[in-house]
């Protein structure tokens, strides 16, 4: 118990890191998200189906697998590039390649949670907004995308908890995150449990105040539609 007081910085450096790569995933993959919907609904057949493999592809591949393929695969092209310039060998990040892979991942998630989300919104409104004279803007931003984001909440905030979890993977590739904190600490110090807990009640916290997050958003978009009314 003693050394896991020592470690206590460095766990929470780990902590913020995670946190960190999870918030930046979580954005990248809401903007992959949103192009891959409005992709599947696209009326070009070789934009719905690059789409469609987009996400087959990603789907159907362990998030471990796609982690390391894309390190290494960036680490070679990074390698090559700079033989080619003449530089000196440059390391990949493993943070920017972690956090660029779960965004690619999560927003294939997310490109069927938005399409879904868009589909449910009953076009006939948009189409009375038109008739009463607003302009396309103004029916997309006060009409349609309330009506997008209230049907999108529960598959985003299911999406954004796996992603955050799946963070805990790039520790393979040397990330000192929360998860590679604990494991080299207990490695360190053969005292894995303690270190391995504190991982555990970090990523508890992280999900448990996200939780309290989205459920504010629903009740506060339920809210406004129930005013509405």
């Amino acid at each position: 118990m003693d050394q896991l007081v020592a470690y206590i910085p460095l766990l929470l450096r780990g902590f913020g890191i995670t946190v960190s790569m999870a918030l930046l995933a979580f954005v990248l993959s809401c903007a992959l998200g949103g192009l891959g919907a409005w992709g599947q609904m696209s009326k070009w057949r070789a934009v719905r189906w690059l789409v469609m493999g987009y996400t087959v592809v990603v789907r159907g591949v362990p998030d471990l697998v796609m982690i390391l393929i894309f390190y290494y695969k960036m680490q070679a092209l990074m390698n090559l590039f700079t033989r080619s310039a003449g530089f000196e060998r440059i390391d990949v990040n493993p943070f920017i390649s972690g956090t660029i892979t779960i965004g690619l991942i999560y927003g294939a998630y997310l490109t069927e949670t938005f399409r879904g989300a868009t589909l449910a919104v009953d076009r006939g409104q948009g189409e009375a907004a038109t008739a009463l004279g607003l302009k396309p803007r103004q029916t997309l931003r006060l009409v349609t995308l309330p009506q997008i984001i209230r049907q999108a909440l529960p598959g985003t905030m299911n999406v954004w908890m796996v992603l955050t979890k799946s963070t805990a993977v790039v520790s393979i590739i040397g990330l000192s995150d929360l998860v590679g904190v604990a494991i080299d600490a207990g490695r360190s110090t053969r005292e894995f449990f303690w270190f391995l807990l504190a991982a555990f009640l970090g990523y508890l916290l992280i999900t448990w105040v996200s939780q309290q997050i989205f459920n504010r958003l629903e009740r506060r978009f339920d809210r406004g539609f129930s005013d509405a009314r």
